[in-house]
Formats: structure tokens, C-alpha cells, sequence
């Protein structure tokens, strides 16, 4: 049996009254500046830290019973409900779902902020607004079973403090802006990403460790790469930093040395490791190099070349020198002639084609999946190879592809999957290849079918407020409505923390649940979540899986902020 809380118990109230007239020093986001938003982040801390920090100004909270003005909030195994004076009890929050309801600890920060610990996270609820943040894992708790909560309302900046078992979770609530956020990202690209030039993944010898932090080659090296140098074209483009400018063309020569390693004119390595000192990975297609010293990885995926298309025109156009510009025309002309002397394939060391290099009329056909992806690829190549060379068979081969075999309209199949087989690389690709194409193609009737499979491909992928599908949209079909505020919303979304810790939502009671698992066969949602609540994932993963990450053996990039940002400043669609 629950005992209503009694009416005389002074301490409550007047915590309730101090607690308001704290919460008038923090002005809402709004009220800083129009480019000014709030950055959650956290620091892990032991109970001896916590006392050292605070020296005494943060009570901490344990209890499960909260007394307000005219009502209570009593939280239990099931829930929480509200009392009132005249002895009414009430579901709280009405008409709709905590995300878990095991609740230990309720804790008032301010008239409108509500704090709710549970046995798997803790909840912060904002009465006046009905928003609701979840915070549990590694990302923001050493532990979720919460035990205290407190606030250190003299503290420079807004933060709360949330005990577990296994230790204190400081969690800060700083005024920032995107650009300000972009400077972060930025240091941790250079701090531990960046392997020979390339941008690479960085694994935690100690999970959640940065000190311990090895970098290591992927699959998509190339791709990953050009990504971070397009950003950093954009940032140049903006800012005219030097350091932008720098950073892209250390970026840009590994590029370019992907192609020269291989010793085939034309085909670029996925990546490649230096002998003796990198990590040799126990996947892939490797060889070694006529000197002995490098190691590069074959069998190249459409990924990579969908990726140095995308990135060549960028760097050429805002950042590139002549030296390099000539470089650049060279080195495209090598590829696409080797893609149009081997009947649209990639040709692998061992004459074969690679195992996704692939885009001939005949064979496109082999995956019906694939088939309208792969014809804008390889048109948004050849528009590519054309506007930077401007050699005639790059242009005869382009038409030959739309008035023979209908690329262009090929493209309008772009994103027909089958449920339950969404392949959200295949979207990173087909973005990837709409941005350019749409860029520099002059033909008017053909700019009509392309931005018909644009909007197409960009209606089904709307909900999941992708900023960087939402600004190609804007630039190829240049349409003012875009989802801006949506695009805004994920970019400061997106955690500071890019460690992939481990992250479990598939217990929720808030959450739908997808009835299908996604190709993987995953849980999934029908709606994408805060981006701060997901797995840590790139833009060729699911934002609907529900549960992920790996314990937090590994740190991304996060480049896949970056790109968006820039490209939105530098198009004006953002100005943050």
C-alpha cells in the first residue's frame, strides 16, 4: 500500500521554492543568442571526486516522493502518480509513456525541469514543453541503475549529478553554438583519426580509453576520407581558414594515393596500411607493394568510388591550386577510362571484376535492388569526369547510357527496396551521387527527371532527419521547404562523446516497435529517436535500430557532422 505523502514536510517545499528562483539564472536557449543552443555532455567521477568537486553545494536526492504546491509525485515499481490535496491520486505523466518505470529517485531542478531516476536510466521531463530526454548507458551513466540525483546550482554552467552504484555521472548542460561544436569534432579527427593522411577508425585498446586509442584501416577508408575532405572544403570555402585548407589537402593526397599504390592506372585501394608499424587486419584482398613497405587493400567497392566523385569536384572547385587541379583532371581521367575500357567495371590485380565494381548496361540487371542506384552512379561519374576534363568520351559515353539504354530514367527506381531489406548505404551513395550530378548538369529536361528521383528518394528518407540528405534536397531541386529546422535539430543532436558505447533502447515502453527487423534482423522503431539516444552510427547505418554499439571499443571520426554543417554553411542554408 503507497501512504500519501503528508501535507507537512517543510523541507520539500521550500527546495520547490529555492529551486525556482535558481532556475530564473539559466536562460533557455532561445533566450542566448539565435545561433545558440544547449550541448549536453558528462564526465564519469568517483564519490570521492564528486565531494572534492562540489565541496559541499549539491544535495543529493533519494528519494522516490517529491512534495509541490498543492500535489505529490510518488514514484514506485510501476510508475509514478500523482496526489493531490484532496487525497486524488493520477497517472503522471498523463497520456503517455516514461521510458521506463521502475522509479528510485524524483528531483525538481526547476519549475518546469523534473528529473526521474529509474532501475535502467534516468529521465528528464519538461512539464511546460512535454519534452522528454533519455539518458542511460555508458554515453551518460556509469550505471543505470540511478540511486541520487542533485544539482550544483552554482556551477558556471548547468549540471546535473546522478549517482550509481558504480559511480557519479557529472552531466552538463553548456550554451554553444554549431560552429563552436565543429571545432571539437574537428581536434578529435585530428587527435586520433588521421592514419597516413587517410581518415581512419580508432579502436580502444581499453574500452572508453581515448588515451589507449589505436588507429586501424576499414573497408572504407577511401570513402570515409573524402567525406572529412569535403568538409573541410566546405569549412575553407566559409571560413577561409587555413587550417581547413591544409587539413583537406593533407586528405586529398591520400586520396589520390589510394590510386597511385595500387599500380593500376585508374583503380584505387580501398586503403592501405605501412608494413611493420599498422595493424595488418585480418579481412579483405591485400598485397604488397613492389618496394615491400606498404600494403594495400583490393577488391574496391562502388562505396569508394561513389566517394572520390563526390569529393574531386569539391576540392577542385573551392580549395585546389593549378598544380593540383591539373593532378586532379589527370588522375579522374585514369579512372573513368578505366571504368570505359572494361565495360563499366572495375578490373581487381587479378583481372577480374571487384565484387560491387559494376555498372554496364547488361549487368546492372543482376540485382533489380540495385538497378536504378547503379545507373545514377555511373551518370553521376561520367558528369563528373566531363566537367572537370572536358573530354568528348566521357560526354558521347553519358549520352550512350541515356539514349540507348535509359539511364536517366533508371534513376526514378532509385530506392524501391523490399521491407525488411532497406539498405541505408545504398541512401549514402545515392546522395552521395545526386549531390554532384545535380551540380553540374546544364540539360534542363534531364536536371526534371533527376530532381523527380531526388524528391523521391528524399520523401521516403524525410522522417529520418538526416541533415545531409536535407541539404542536397535543398541544393539539387533548389526548394526552399527542406526540413531546416530538422536538419538543426540532428546536428545538435548529434553526442560530443563519438565513442560507440554500448546502447539499448529495445526495453522501452515509449518506443513503437517496428514489428520487422531491419536487414540485419535488429530491432527497429517506427519512428527515429533523439540521435543522442541511438547507437553511434554514421550515415550509412540505421537510425531506426534500436539497440547497439560495442561496449565502447572503438571511437568514430564523426566527420558525418562535419559534412553536413559545411556544406549547409557554405550553401546558406544554415548560417550557425
Amino acid at each position: 500500500m503507497i501512504t500519501p505523502i503528508s501535507p507537512a514536510i517543510p523541507a520539500f517545499s521550500f527546495r520547490a521554492i529555492s529551486l525556482l528562483l535558481v532556475a530564473m539564472l539559466y536562460l533557455p536557449a532561445e533566450a542566448q543568442t539565435p545561433s545558440t543552443y544547449i550541448q549536453a555532455s558528462r564526465t564519469f567521477h568517483t564519490p570521492q571526486e564528486f565531494t572534492e568537486i562540489t565541496a559541499g553545494r549539491v544535495e543529493m536526492i533519494h528519494s522516490a516522493q517529491l512534495l509541490r504546491a498543492g500535489q505529490g509525485l510518488i514514484g514506485g515499481e510501476k510508475g509514478i502518480v500523482t496526489w493531490d490535496s484532496a487525497g486524488g491520486f493520477s497517472p503522471f505523466p498523463a497520456g503517455r509513456l516514461l521510458p521506463w518505470n521502475e522509479i528510485t529517485v524524483i528531483a525538481q531542478e526547476s519549475q518546469s525541469l523534473l528529473w526521474i531516476g529509474t532501475t535502467k536510466g534516468a529521465i528528464r521531463y519538461n512539464e511546460q514543453t512535454g519534452e522528454m530526454k533519455y539518458f542511460a548507458g555508458m554515453r551518460w551513466l556509469p550505471d543505470d541503475k540511478v540511486t541520487g540525483i542533485g544539482f550544483d546550482i552554482r556551477a558556471t554552467v548547468r549540471a546535473v549529478w546522478i549517482e550509481t552504484p558504480k559511480g557519479m555521472s557529472r552531466i552538463i548542460f553548456e550554451p554553444m553554438t554549431l560552429e563552436d561544436k565543429s571545432r571539437h569534432f574537428v581536434e578529435r579527427v585530428r587527435a586520433r583519426h588521421v592514419r597516413h593522411g587517410l581518415t581512419s577508425d580508432s579502436r580502444l585498446m581499453t574500452p572508453g580509453d581515448l588515451s589507449t586509442n589505436r588507429m586501424v584501416s576499414s573497408d572504407n577508408d577511401g570513402l570515409w576520407t573524402a567525406m572529412y575532405v569535403a568538409a573541410e572544403a566546405f569549412r575553407f570555402a566559409v571560413t577561409k581558414s587555413p587550417e581547413a585548407r591544409e587539413y583537406a589537402r593533407i586528405g586529398m593526397r591520400a586520396l589520390m594515393r589510394l590510386e597511385a599504390i595500387s599500380g593500376i592506372p585508374g583503380f584505387p585501394a580501398r586503403s592501405f596500411i605501412k608494413i611493420g608499424v599498422d595493424d595488418q587486419p585480418s579481412d579483405g584482398e591485400w598485397h604488397t607493394t613492389p618496394d615491400g613497405e606498404w600494403r594495400w587493400k583490393a577488391d574496391t567497392s562502388s562505396d569508394e568510388i561513389v566517394g572520390h566523385y563526390f569529393v574531386y569536384p569539391i576540392y577542385y572547385d573551392l580549395v585546389a591550386d593549378e598544380k593540383e587541379k591539373s593532378e586532379i583532371r589527370a588522375l579522374v581521367e585514369r579512372m573513368t577510362n578505366h571504368i570505359l575500357d572494361n565495360n563499366f567495371q572495375l578490373i581487381d590485380v587479378d583481372g577480374k571484376r571487384t565484387r560491387w565494381g559494376w555498372w554496364a548496361p547488361a549487368d546492372i540487371w543482376e540485382d533489380p535492388d540495385e538497378t536504378g542506384l547503379r545507373a545514377l552512379h555511373m551518370l553521376s561519374h561520367l558528369r563528373v569526369a566531363h566537367y572537370l576534363t572536358k573530354n568528348p568520351r566521357y560526354e558521347s559515353a553519358y549520352r550512350e547510357l541515356i539514349e540507348k539504354h535509359n539511364y536517366h530514367l533508371l534513376t526514378r527506381n532509385q530506392k524501391i527496396n523490399i521491407p525488411g531489406r532497406i539498405n541505408h548505404s545504398d541512401d549514402e551513395l545515392a546522395f552521395l551521387s545526386y549531390y554532384p550530378l545535380l551540380s553540374y548538369e546544364k540539360d534542363q529536361e534531364l536536371v526534371k527527371i533527376y530532381r523527380e528521383s531526388l524528391e523521391r528518394s528524399w520523401q521516403i528518407e524525410r522522417p529520418e532527419r538526416n541533415p545531409l540528405w536535407n541539404f542536397i534536397f535543398a541544393v539539387g531541386t533548389e526548394s526552399k521547404e527542406f526540413d531546416r529546422a530538422e536538419s538543426l535539430r540532428t546536428l545538435r543532436e548529434i553526442p560530443m562523446d563519438q565513442i560507440e558505447w554500448s546502447v539499448v533502447n529495445s526495453h522501452r515502453l515509449d518506443v513503437l516497435r517496428d514489428p520487422a527487423s531491419d536487414r540485419f534482423r535488429r530491432a527497429q522503431s517506427f519512428e527515429v529517436l533523439p540521435y543522442d539516444e541511438l547507437p553511434m552510427s554514421k550515415w550509412n547505418g540505421n537510425p531506426y535500430r534500436l539497440d547497439g554499439g560495442n561496449g565502447g571499443r572503438t571511437e568514430d571520426d564523426g566527420a558525418y557532422f562535419l559534412l553536413p554543417y559545411w556544406m549547409g554553411r557554405y550553401h546558406r542554408l544554415i548560417d550557425e
